[in-house]
């Protein structure tokens, strides 16, 4: 049996309770890793950093009480030598070139975890890249696309800032500024003006356009 010490540590960021038993067990299975943390936010997670020298954190976008975007960005300021992997039921159409962009090593939908975790896991950490087949078929295609100076239309995606796509999302599933503000802990007048460049980039007419564009989006990309 492997000592501890051998054993690649982890941390899993996620704010169900039911998914971090279950990825807890699944790792700590494994003989040469071990789960040392848990964390159900940004916050937690980066005070963890402060005491912990983790191998791997894995991470999901949606989290209480920030946008797990913003922590790959932290962690990495933090320490650029802790690989991260995302996972999370976003569509990775949507969040894998950010998440990437944003410093990730890997990223995984929770759909895939039970065939492909391991996988994704033991490639991050061995310093290369993890992503689907299909999210890396996409990927190759849009950089020989931008070679070839290829002028498509740029979908919502290459449009938008990490916070204006989360407004958007939040938008599509029927919240209001209020809710919105809350939730991302900002003030209104900060969403309002998200909004109006959100409205602006897409070349919508008013705010009624917005939230019919953010509803069929949101339901075009279901989590």
């Amino acid at each position: 049996m492997k000592n501890i010490l051998d054993k690649k540590k982890v941390v899993i960021v996620d704010d169900h309770p039911i998914v971090k038993k279950g990825l807890v067990q699944l790792i700590n299975k494994q003989k040469d890793l071990t789960v040392i943390k848990t964390a159900s936010g940004s916050h937690e997670a980066l005070k963890i950093l402060e005491t912990e020298n983790p191998d791997l954190m894995i991470v999901d976008i949606t989290l209480k009480d920030s946008n797990g975007i913003d922590l790959i960005k932290d962690i990495n300021i933090m320490d650029k030598n802790i690989a991260v992997l995302v996972l999370s039921m976003h569509d990775e159409s949507v969040y894998a070139e950010r998440a990437i962009k944003a410093g990730a090593k890997g990223y995984i939908m929770k759909q895939s975890v039970t065939k492909n975790l391991l996988k994704a896991i033991y490639t991050v950490l061995k310093g290369n890249i993890y992503l689907s087949d299909d999210i890396s078929s996409k990927l190759l295609d849009k950089t020989i696309k931008n070679k070839t100076g290829d002028n498509s239309i740029p979908d919502v995606i290459t449009l938008l800032s990490d916070r204006e796509l989360e407004v958007l999302e939040f938008t599509g599933q029927g919240l209001t500024t209020e809710e919105i503000a809350e939730k991302m802990c900002l003030g209104l007048k900060t969403i309002e003006t998200y909004k109006t460049k959100i409205k602006d980039k897409l070349n919508l007419k008013n705010f009624n356009q917005l939230i019919k564009f953010a509803v069929e989006w949101s339901i075009l990309h279901k989590k």
